[in-house]
């Protein structure tokens, strides 16, 4: 017994579900009648959204069961692998989230309930990789020293009506040049590649990075696992994470993709969109490094030494703020 559960309550436990119910009289249960069993002795709550998320689970979980004709060393293999997926989650991994992105529950959980207005940006997925950053002012750098190429970000949050939106918080978080973040990289001690800060009174923003590279999901847990058994690539295309948020509008979750990653059809989480696909274009005027506080750097182009940096640029439309959501009962 937990140390907090009195006599009382756990009397209670036991007792209560018999008394309210009508005790229903002992019967054979088979392939055809257990499922409306199990449901009807789930069904004896008075919240009405966990008895109809319930009872589906049940129901759609026991058809899958016979549709497929589920096999004992099948099941033993599937809970075993839950196991795994469990003990992989540590506070920077969390393989749960990961499981859930790869099957694309993610993605449709987050079509759902984007709650999205013609116009607006469209949303995309969380991803396992967010995390608490520091406040920046315009013109500072996310990202360490020698993180990656520089990269410019910048644009601004507006409403529907095209009218600009002013302290309008943006949560930042990218992948370093090595396709790392912070949390999964052993060099970095604390935030890296990511960070928060408002729109101007013009709705207005600009902070620095660096360019974004394609990377994989981590691929050597469980989930990898399944990776490889449906004879998948484990390769994100290269994005930027923003999730945008003020009192009066809808919370944006988004990510803007690097229109020329060869994975963008590939992405193992199903993220990518194609209004959220952009180019990110080499700079080399200086005058606009310096009005951003944008550091330049040297690459090749066309066989040459060049200096200048990245830029990537997007105007982000928020919708008006909608009254609660009304959660579904039933059918």
């Amino acid at each position: 017994m937990a140390p907090s559960q009195t006599n009382g309550e756990l009397q209670k436990k036991q007792n209560g579900p018999i008394a309210a119910s009508s005790s229903p009289k002992l019967e054979d249960l088979t392939a055809e009648n257990l499922t409306a069993h199990v449901i009807n002795i789930s069904s004896n709550i008075s919240n009405e959204r966990v008895k109809f998320i319930f009872s589906k689970l049940i129901q759609h979980a026991h058809d899958f069961v016979r549709e497929v004709d589920l096999q004992r060393d099948e099941w033993e293999a599937a809970w075993q692998f839950l196991t795994d997926v469990g003990k992989a989650c540590t506070p920077d991994r969390q393989e749960m989230i990961l499981l859930s992105d790869i099957l694309g529950i993610s993605a449709l959980v987050d079509t759902i309930n984007s709650r999205q207005a013609p116009g607006t940006t469209e949303s995309s997925v969380l991803g396992p990789f967010h995390n608490e950053a520091h406040f920046f002012e315009h013109g500072e750098s996310i990202s360490s020293t020698g993180s990656g190429e520089t990269m410019l970000i910048r644009g601004t949050v507006k409403d529907v009506r095209g009218n600009p939106i002013p302290k309008a918080l943006l949560d930042i978080w990218e992948t370093n040049g090595n396709g790392k973040y912070d949390m999964q990289d052993e060099d970095i001690h604390g935030p890296d590649c990511r960070g928060k800060f408002y729109t101007d009174e013009k709705g207005r923003f600009y902070i620095n990075g660096v360019k974004p590279v394609d990377y994989p999901v981590p691929f050597d847990g469980p989930v990898g696992v399944v990776l490889d058994l449906l004879n998948r690539q484990a390769y994100r295309p290269a994005h930027v994470h923003f999730l945008i948020t003020h009192p009066d509008y809808e919370k944006l979750n988004t990510a803007l993709y690097n229109k020329e990653s060869p994975r963008l059809t590939l992405d193992p989480v199903f993220g990518a969109k194609t209004s959220l696909s952009k180019d990110i274009v080499w700079c080399e005027d200086l005058e606009v490094a310096k009005a951003h506080g944008t550091k330049p750097f040297v690459r090749k182009v066309d066989g040459q030494d060049r200096e200048g940096f990245w830029i990537l640029e997007h105007d982000f439309i928020l919708a008006d703020k909608q009254g609660e959501k009304i959660r579904k009962t039933h059918d």
